[in-house]
């Protein structure tokens, strides 16, 4: 057997006991004989560097330490999916409800499949010809980081696909870290006395978005692939369980923990049933996911506002553990507000350690009855908040402010993950406007952060304070009021302090806005330190233009809905979407009887299709600039 063919049989060798060991988690050979199969290939391949290929085991750890990550356009958007937290039935019912009404089936039960939430970070791994060739993070779900040499140290993770030569094959899933090796790489951290990971989920995001490769390998993390994202040359199976089915015989890990029900009561045991076996799983997830099987109806349902209507995460309730009040200290804000904190036992909840709770005043420390040495509740609100009746959390910080400066709000660039956890863990943000007290000095002394880099983000913060009154109340995260809600609220009221003081039954007047969106804002802009927050945003110089509202002016396409399909030359798709809806029009994602225009571009598809189906207008790119400048010079 000559070099070359010696090689072949290593790797396929290698990537099979990869697959046991990592997939299947049944090792078929000791370690020192694995270790040894693996040098054998080392060496051979320096022997012979003509013959080394990319998807060869050995390379999964290397490459250069990056200077920053590259962007990456998705050729299919990353889209997040509608979240449910009632209780079992109803949030199962609901989406049942939705689904069968959308589809005019009220008869016959609707089939689904049922999978786990997982609690990680979300990956799109692109394949041409069966090779891993890039991988990509979600990012604002139109554009992601290039972090493949991250994702190839993952060893769960194929590097080529078995019996697979699509000639584009994008498997979209989630990079985790198991409770075990969470664990273990814990042990191991303070075995040496070096920091430990916060939790699973923090511990993913953080190695996936290590700039050098080396320390990213050091760290275990796994993957589970759940659905599709661009696929050519192959031919798609007929339901998304059995595309599941297709990518775990590609070599692929795909969880098992997953069925298919057919009507909301099903729906119902796979979540109550998954509820009780939550703990015994071996990793974290925070509930579950319900997709319309069939890929005919998926395509039928469509989209809205950048949401599938054929998916829904169905959130558990609360975590909650118990633990020890060890203290009450007396916080000083930063406007001199005087706030108690309890500083507790840490405990781990719902994925984070939580060793503080702030009790908000005097009187709700009676209303509670919290003393020194009290045994207390801490409640993780829908996974995501932990809260002793609130709680006052690092993590929540950080989310907030990447929530504020991601795309699609204020748009920050460069403000990322890995900036905001070292400027809220090192107490130089503790709030919104704290953003644009920063300078380049400050910046600079930061890990990895040269004076070049801190300038840019500086730079970045200046521009950003020029924004519209629709980014910048979805920027403030307030709860039910999504990009597309917000957008409808500047649109009819045109000023910011006319929507803090609308109550509920002006805000009802709002198209789309129901009672629970509607008290949601009441109660936000109900909040002394929201109220200032925004303030002091202004006087920092966050400005946008302000109108009279629709009430008072009525914009040239005033209840019109459009729909934008294919490429367009001249401008992107959100600077199309941005400019008719600033002439009060409606832009939707997909085709209905209802729709006024749509807007067809080049390699437009079934939307087009769609629109010829129903008689609905088209124009081209042409036509569409010719009225957004006559209607703009009004």
């Amino acid at each position: 057997m000559d070099a070359g063919q010696r090689i072949v049989q290593l790797r396929s060798d290698i990537e099979r006991y990869d697959h046991n060991y990592y997939v299947l988690d049944t090792p078929s050979i000791p370690d020192a004989e694995y270790d040894k199969l693996f040098r054998e290939l080392q060496s051979l391949e320096v022997q012979h560097p003509e013959l080394l290929t990319p998807d060869s085991p050995t390379q999964r750890v290397g490459g250069k330490v990056l200077d920053g990550f590259t962007s990456v356009k998705h050729a299919v958007p990353m889209l997040s999916i509608r979240t449910e937290t009632d209780t079992e039935a109803g949030g199962a019912s609901n989406f049942d409800t939705r689904v069968k009404n959308a589809l005019h089936s009220a008869e016959d039960p609707v089939e689904y499949n049922c999978e786990l939430k997982f609690d990680g970070l979300a990956i799109n791994l692109r394949y041409e010809c069966g090779v891993l060739v890039q991988a990509a993070t979600r990012g604002d779900g139109e554009t992601g980081e290039d972090v493949t040499q991250n994702i190839r140290t993952i060893k769960s993770i194929p590097l080529r696909l078995r019996d697979c030569d699509a000639e584009v094959l994008e498997v979209r899933g989630e990079a985790y870290m198991s409770r075990k090796d969470f664990n273990s790489y814990n042990d191991k951290q303070r075995e040496l006395g070096l920091a430990t990971l916060v939790n699973p989920r923090n511990g993913a995001a953080g190695t996936i978005r290590q700039l050098d490769p080396a320390l990213s390998a050091k760290r275990p993390l796994s993957f589970f692939a759940y659905g599709l994202g661009e696929a050519k040359g192959w031919t798609l199976p007929e339901t998304h369980s059995a595309i599941l089915d297709a990518l775990k015989s590609f070599g692929l890990p795909v969880c098992d923990v997953r069925t298919v029900a057919k009507g909301a009561h099903e729906l119902v045991a796979f979540h109550q049933r998954i509820a009780n076996e939550r703990d015994a799983l071996p990793f974290d997830i925070d509930g579950v996911v319900y997709k319309v099987n069939s890929l005919k109806l998926q395509a039928e349902l469509g989209f809205v506002s950048r949401e599938p209507r054929w998916a829904v995460a169905h959130k558990f309730p609360a975590e909650e553990q118990l633990t020890v009040v060890r203290d009450i200290e007396i916080q000083v804000g930063r406007t001199g507000k005087l706030t108690p904190v309890a500083k507790l036992e840490p405990v781990f909840v719902g994925g984070t350690t939580v060793s503080n709770a702030t009790l908000h005043n005097e009187g709700e420390i009676r209303r509670k009855d919290v003393h020194i040495g009290d045994t207390v509740i801490v409640r993780r609100a829908g996974d995501v908040i932990p809260e002793v009746g609130g709680l006052f959390c690092a993590a929540q910080r950080k989310q907030a402010i990447l929530h504020f400066a991601g795309r699609r709000a204020m748009d920050v660039e460069g403000l990322g993950d890995k900036l905001v956890e070292q400027l809220v863990d090192e107490s130089i943000i503790h709030s919104l406007p704290d953003l644009y007290r920063l300078d380049v000095a400050t910046l600079a002394a930061l890990e990895r952060m040269a004076e070049k880099s801190a300038q840019n983000i500086v730079d970045a913060l200046e521009k950003s304070k020029r924004t519209t009154l629709g980014r910048f109340l979805f920027s403030l995260g307030i709860r039910h009021v999504g990009e597309t809600t917000a957008k409808d609220l500047a649109r009819h009221f045109g000023k910011l302090e006319t929507i803090m003081q609308a109550g509920a039954e002006r805000l009802l007047t709002v198209p789309d806005v129901g009672p629970v969106v509607a008290q949601s804002i009441v109660g936000f802009f109900a909040e002394a330190h929201n109220r200032e927050v925004v303030q002091q945003l202004r006087e920092l110089g966050v400005h946008w233009d302000e109108h009279e509202g629709v009430t008072a002016q009525v914009l040239p396409l005033s209840g019109q809905t459009f729909v934008l399909t294919g490429t367009l030359a001249s401008l992107s798709r959100d600077e199309a979407k941005s400019r008719l809806e600033a002439l009060g029009a409606k832009v939707a994602g997909s085709v209905s009887k209802k729709t006024d225009c749509v807007v067809a571009g080049a390699e437009a598809g079934s939307k087009l299709d769609k629109a010829r189906e129903l008689n609905v207008p088209v124009w081209d790119e042409a036509a569409l600039t010719e009225h957004l400048s006559k209607w703009e010079n009004i």
